[in-house]
């Protein structure tokens, strides 16, 4: 079980995993990880080969797009007013999910969905996709850190590694817990 040694540090909750062997990342600790390497973020990183995280400003430069030969787009703040419309007649594949940057909104749900979405995407002769929300650093980084553990099979803390190292991330806590949890579902599984 590597998680880099990213435990609790808290005596009662010590004991309820002695209890249960079962290994909990706390949010404090992640968080304290995610604000070390890339503090600072552009409108667009390649933070996996081919998998690009940013904010609406680079979704919504056609020409950036075009340039980056981007073929799929998952947008994690869809809405009527920033819908897939925008890339008719562009060759792009898009999924749409009305995520609110919230710590109680449910973002756990599209975990699977858009892990597979991105992977179709990048499973493609010359795929790439861009995963973006408003700003590019909590709702679609949720969505990322998810594909890195589910199809890539990395644990919470590499895939946060994997990311923050090129794009300054900052999922809210909401979604760090819901990330602990289907970290702890997946290694429990293989």
């Amino acid at each position: 079980m590597a998680t880099s040694g990213f435990f609790c540090r808290d005596p009662l909750l010590r004991r309820s995993l002695e209890r249960t062997r079962e290994p909990v990342l706390c949010v404090y600790e992640l968080e304290k990880l995610l604000y070390t390497g890339k503090a600072g973020w552009s409108h667009v990183d390649e933070v996996w080969p081919r998998l690009y995280l940013g904010g609406q400003e680079i979704a919504a430069n056609k020409g950036e797009l075009l340039k980056k030969c981007i073929t799929h787009v998952l947008n994690a703040s869809h809405s009527r007013w920033r819908g897939g419309e925008d890339y008719k007649g562009m060759n792009i594949s898009y999924m749409g999910i009305e995520a609110q940057d919230s710590p109680t909104f449910d973002m756990s749900v599209y975990f699977y969905p858009a892990a597979d979405f991105i992977n179709n995407a990048l499973r493609e002769k010359g795929g790439k996709i861009l995963v973006h929300c408003a700003v590019g650093v909590s709702r679609s980084a949720t969505l990322v850190l998810a594909y890195l553990m589910i199809h890539q099979h990395m644990n919470l803390v590499e895939a946060i590694t994997t990311v923050k190292d090129r794009r300054g991330i900052i999922p809210n806590r909401g979604f760090l817990r819901q990330l602990i949890n289907l970290d702890n579902t997946l290694m429990r599984n293989r």
